[in-house]
């Protein structure tokens, strides 16, 4: 003997044999949906840390690009 499936849809409790083909097209569109969701959130939570450092990688080189032209701009004042 072999358990059936039962689903929760909202504050329901539903056998799989109850539900009709248009519930089950809907369950499995939900499934796939909730799936990909976290694939994705789980690549976006895999990602911001590498986006951050290379922002932070990028705003330290343009500090010093700054202080860099800052310095020359002094020099150049100093010989005019």
């Amino acid at each position: 003997m072999t358990e059936e499936n039962i689903h929760r849809i909202g504050d329901q409790v539903v056998k799989e044999s109850d539900l009709t083909p248009e519930q089950h097209h809907h369950k499995n569109h939900v499934i796939s949906l909730r799936n990909k969701i976290a694939k994705l959130q789980f690549e976006i939570d895999d990602l911001v840390p590498s986006l951050q450092w290379h922002e932070n990688a990028l705003i330290e080189t343009t500090k010093k690009e700054a202080e860099n032209l800052s310095s020359e701009e002094k020099a150049s004042v100093k010989e005019s």
